[in-house]
């Protein structure tokens, strides 16, 4: 975030259009039951990121 002067969670609010309450799940890792896939592009473009760098999937243990 550093890259791009983002020096919080206000400016990548502004930046990316996504809606704050939306970052603040994901940057404090609570559980979301859906994300939209429009969602993590936007985030991707204003972090010039992949989305492999935003998510990471764990299967359930069984």
């Amino acid at each position: 975030m550093v890259d791009k002067e983002i020096k919080g969670i206000s400016d990548l609010v502004k930046l990316s259009g996504v809606a704050r309450n939306t970052i603040l799940k994901l940057y404090r890792e609570q559980e979301l039951s859906t994300i939209r896939m429009g969602t993590l592009t936007k985030l991707c473009d204003a972090l010039d990121c992949s989305l492999s760098d935003l998510i990471e999937y764990t299967p359930d243990e069984k």
